[in-house]
């Protein structure tokens, strides 16, 4: 293909304005790591109408993709399903045999943002895909409370917060006990952090 010098040298212009608009934006972006030791996901379900029975899973890892400025986020986490704890060794053993969470199958579950929505720079909502005993629907986390520090302690940035949603728990295949009165539903309660990674800004 014949190209005249001048539609060259627009073509070229046009490309180096928008690889430019691309820098500028990649240049907003920050990459956080998320901090296992700051970083759970908990949850409370109730036991066929009498108690509440509580736990959580431990030493999430994962990342942050935050743009304020852009009001554009994402955010990655594996969650090890061996980490389940209810301080109750009996219960761990049930929860993560193959009547819930069959952990020696499922040894892992995923939650991957597909949206955040702000207000003005606040974190609102994250809506995002969760994958959980072999199966992946969607789920929608709200925001009670984001926010950025300098850390004294890491010497870097650190963004968290915590986020709370509830699922119905038959929708990934956990239907153990439903018929008998143990309700479908489950709270989750998602604490977040992140440290700044080097090189980024």
């Amino acid at each position: 293909m014949n190209l005249s010098i001048k539609t060259l040298k627009r073509t070229i212009a046009i490309t180096a304005v928008s690889s430019l608009g691309m820098l500028s934006v990649l240049g907003h972006s920050a990459i956080y790591e998320l901090d296992p030791s700051h970083t759970a996901a908990r949850f409370t379900v109730d036991h066929f109408g009498t108690s509440t029975n509580a736990g959580g899973f431990y030493g999430l890892t994962g990342m942050i993709d935050y743009q304020p400025e852009a009001q554009k986020g994402f955010v990655g986490i594996t969650i090890p399903m061996g980490s389940l704890s209810t301080g109750i060794k009996g219960f761990d053993k049930h929860l993560k045999s193959a009547d819930f969470f069959d952990v020696a199958k499922y040894p892992t579950a995923y939650f991957k943002s597909t949206s955040w929505q702000f207000d003005g720079e606040e974190v609102q909502t994250v809506k995002g895909d969760l994958t959980l005993h072999g199966q992946t629907h969607p789920i929608t986390l709200t925001a009670t409370k984001f926010n950025c520090y300098d850390s004294p302690v890491l010497e870097t940035q650190v963004c968290g917060g915590d986020f709370e949603t509830t699922i119905d728990r038959t929708k990934w295949g956990l239907t153990t006990y439903t018929d008998g009165g143990m309700m479908k539903d489950i709270k989750l309660v998602i604490q977040v952090e992140a440290s700044l990674k080097d090189g980024n800004s």
